[in-house]
């Protein structure tokens, strides 16, 4: 048996040998590290030697093994996560080497001195590490059930629009649970929506709820309207509007648009509206869940009307309707990077009582708000606005965060008027639907960072009316929500250039540097991470090949790009949540990048990519078509062989950013390698590692901000003002949805009920589970 052991560890030892002396080669000739060629051949000749039964390779070895403690320091100093993938793997070969098996094959049979206890010690070692990891990431036991106030008035107690306000600040003035309570929250219902589409779309579960009075409501994500109790989650009715699921990849609807017409009574007096998936805006009456039979045709609008010939799958609705002024405001989903001509993201605006077209904002004649003329559609092919709006009554108001024109990666055949209205934050009058002004946060965007969260509009002290537009790129920009001037700094730094032919760039981009960045620290050579030196030297390599001149690296044929951010962000359309009573704002990010190339047409002809049709649709990524402009786009994450990301953790970090000051007050690793790891398996160990995250927060007056989002399967607490974890509780899937937080009167409780829905690009599970905490009854 010793003897095979050893065959076996010197087999291996021989070929990590050769792979890294190989893998070090291809580095050293990009100009990379050279470290990896001499480690490569030192194993190589320890396994030799080891063949041949010499105990120099012993102290070889350990040598060695020295001089790369030495130099990952030189390189790294004492972070852990970044000498985990230099040390570990030698480490534990080095460990071998020193056990009476190895020994005396090389022909030393006195035991090592101290070996009684050193395996021992390292077992404690490796369980007293984990052990710290899981408390880490644990939250303290409650400390008392001493409860806050109730709501001041029933509106407080209510989640009234997406975002809680229709400027979706994601805050609430309950103030029942806090953080010296929190621990006591337990579920208190559990809702199931059930299967959903026809097994050939991914269904998703990403809807924030919203409460009034005495009812839930939620969609799912065939569209499916339902109303529960929120006290018990018992179902009070359910609407089915028979959407056509053909050609929609993704199966998802984030929440729903309640409305109170004035003066109104009796049936749809209060109304729910959906948008649809196969681009419908429907009417329903709050109460019964029938349609609204004089709105629109029968209920419904068809928002396909203008847009001429719609593919299907090319033009959905995920987001629900803005609302301001007695009107409803509908963007819609354009496919991703398919084709020029793809449908126009024109914007608008329709009746909420009657349904009848208001105006419409087409960014190709943005003078003219009427329907086309017949015979003619609006202006193909547009930036289209997909994330949720906000909107300001008083000001009469809304705002739209918006895309690039189709494709995304080309941009050589775009309007100017496409060059000024793509990747902004637009300002629309209510009325009219005529432009009172636009920021623009990446200028001729061709890296897909279309502005995907929701403007969160927020009012300081000394009357500043602010909006908070968070973007893909890191950045945030507050600006003022009546000019659209900012109110902290904006710089025009210079960005990198190098166009393919037939592409025109911006020279500068625009940076907010009165607030701190969230796309992660710079990617280098020696931040490039991995399990093990092998697949850490297969991404420095793959580091070393691409171009990367910063952030905002154009794309260009032959060679990979890193793009970071990535097209995930930076923030997406999770947004951010406000706390006005503390001044902060509440920032969950992602720190992973892409790994990019721009391909000829006739390459792609060669790979056989085409436009994406009803029979074959996926999410976004992958290899993008662009049909119509002189190149296809292969576009992936930044990952290793072992499917992980080539940067360094954390991949996801949540902070906390001061309003007055611009200062960041916290910022702690978001989310720990419980559910996720190597080959997209779960390690089922909870080291707070950081990991990628796509959802939302609401911050409350009771000093706490709720959270789910992580590819880990959890929902948090953490104290706003601190950010330490009071409170986690177990997820069926992740919880990649904003949570809601409302009061129920029936127990004089307040709720925080969050969509366990999963995530498929996530890797995060799925579920039909709305959950429900609350402290017990009293």
């Amino acid at each position: 048996m010793q003897r095979f052991l050893n065959g076996v560890f010197l087999l291996f030892l021989l070929g990590v040998g050769a792979l890294l002396a190989w893998l070090g080669a291809r580095l050293a000739l990009l100009g990379g590290s050279l470290w990896y060629l001499p480690s490569g051949v030192v194993v190589i000749t320890t396994a030799v030697l080891g063949w041949r039964k010499s105990r120099i390779s012993i102290w070889l070895y350990w040598t060695f093994l020295a001089l790369t403690l030495l130099w990952a320091l030189w390189e790294v100093g004492l972070d852990g996560w970044a000498l985990a993938p230099r040390l570990a793997m030698l480490t534990c070969i080095g460990l071998y080497m020193l056990t009476p098996y190895y020994r005396r094959h090389v022909g030393l049979g006195e035991p090592l001195p101290g070996a009684r206890i050193l395996w021992p010690g390292l077992a404690l070692l490796l369980v007293g590490g984990v052990g710290l990891a899981f408390w880490a990431d644990r939250a303290p036991a409650a400390r008392g059930d001493a409860r806050g106030p109730a709501p001041a008035t029933a509106a407080d107690g209510d989640w009234i629009a997406y975002g809680n306000d229709r400027g979706g600040s994601r805050y609430s003035p309950l103030a029942q649970i806090t953080p010296a309570n929190v621990g006591n929250l337990r579920p208190a219902w559990i809702y199931h929506t059930g299967k959903i589409g026809d097994g050939k779309s991914k269904a998703t579960f990403q809807v924030n709820p919203i409460k009034i009075g005495d009812r839930l409501y939620l969609c799912a994500g065939n569209n499916d309207v339902i109303a529960v109790d929120p006290e018990t989650g018992r179902e009070l009715w359910r609407h089915n509007p028979k959407t056509d699921l053909h050609g929609v990849f993704g199966l998802s609807c984030r929440g729903v648009t309640y409305y109170r017409v004035p003066q109104a009574s009796g049936l749809c007096a209060e109304r729910i509206y959906t948008a649809t998936l196969d681009a419908r805006l429907i009417a329903l009456d709050a109460a019964t869940g029938r349609r609204c039979a004089s709105f629109g045709q029968d209920g419904q609008v068809d928002l396909t009307l203008g847009l001429g010939r719609v593919d299907k799958g090319y033009y959905f609705v995920t987001s629900p309707p803005a609302l301001v002024r007695g009107r409803l405001v509908v963007g819609g989903w354009v496919t991703d990077g398919q084709k020029i001509r793809e449908p126009s993201g024109v914007i608008r605006a329709f009746d909420a009582v009657t349904g009848q077209f208001s105006w419409a904002f087409d960014i190709g004649r943005p003078e003219k708000h009427d329907l086309p003329s017949p015979g003619s559609t609006f202006t193909p092919g547009t930036p289209n606005s997909w994330a949720p709006m906000s909107s300001d009554e008083g000001l009469g108001l809304v705002y739209v965060p918006t895309g690039n024109a189709t494709p995304d990666y080309f941009g050589g055949h775009r309007s100017a008027l496409d060059d000024r209205y793509s990747s902004s934050v637009v300002a629309l009058d209510a009325e009219t639907g005529s432009v009172r002004w636009s920021f623009q946060t990446t200028h001729h965007d061709l890296l897909d960072y279309d502005v995907a969260s929701q403007p969160s509009l927020v009012d300081l002290p000394e009357g500043v009316r602010g909006l908070l537009q968070p973007t893909k790129r890191g950045e945030i920009f507050f600006l003022d929500r009546v000019t659209g001037k900012p109110l902290r700094p904006v710089m025009e730094r210079p960005v990198p250039q190098g166009a393919v032919p037939g592409e025109r760039l911006a020279r500068t981009q625009p940076y907010a540097v009165g607030f701190p960045s969230v796309g992660g620290p710079r990617p280098t050579e020696r931040s490039m991470w991995g399990l093990t030196p092998i697949d850490q030297a297969m991404c420095r390599i793959r580091f070393k090949a691409a171009r990367f001149d910063g952030d905002m690296t154009p794309l260009s044929t032959g060679r990979d790009t890193l793009t970071w951010p990535g097209y995930l962000g930076g923030i997406d359309w999770g947004g951010v949540s406000v706390d006005p009573r503390r001044g902060l704002m509440i920032v969950n990010n992602n720190q992973v990048a892409n790994y990019n190339r721009l391909i000829t047409r006739a390459e792609a002809d060669r790979r056989g990519i085409r436009p994406m049709n009803a029979a074959h649709m996926s999410d976004v990524g992958g290899p993008a078509a662009q049909q119509g402009v002189p190149y296809a786009a292969l576009i992936t994450p930044f990952l290793s062989p072992l499917a992980i990301p080539c940067q360094q953790p954390p991949y996801g970090r949540i902070n906390a950013v001061d309003l007055r000051t611009g200062k960041l007050v916290w910022s702690h690793r978001f989310g720990t390698s419980r559910d996720s790891g190597p080959l997209a398996l779960p390690t089922f160990i909870p080291i707070p590692m950081g990991t990628p995250n796509i959802g939302g927060s609401v911050a409350t007056a009771g000093g706490l901000t709720f959270i789910g989002a992580t590819q880990e399967h959890a929902f948090r607490a953490y104290d706003t003002e601190t950010g330490r974890i009071l409170w986690k509780a177990r997820l069926p899937a992740g919880g990649n949805a904003s949570p809601s937080t409302y009061w129920s009167a029936q127990s004089a409780r307040q709720f925080v009920v969050i969509a366990a829905g999963g995530h498929a690009a996530m890797l995060s599970g799925s579920s039909d589970q709305l959950i429900a905490y609350a402290l017990p009854k009293r």
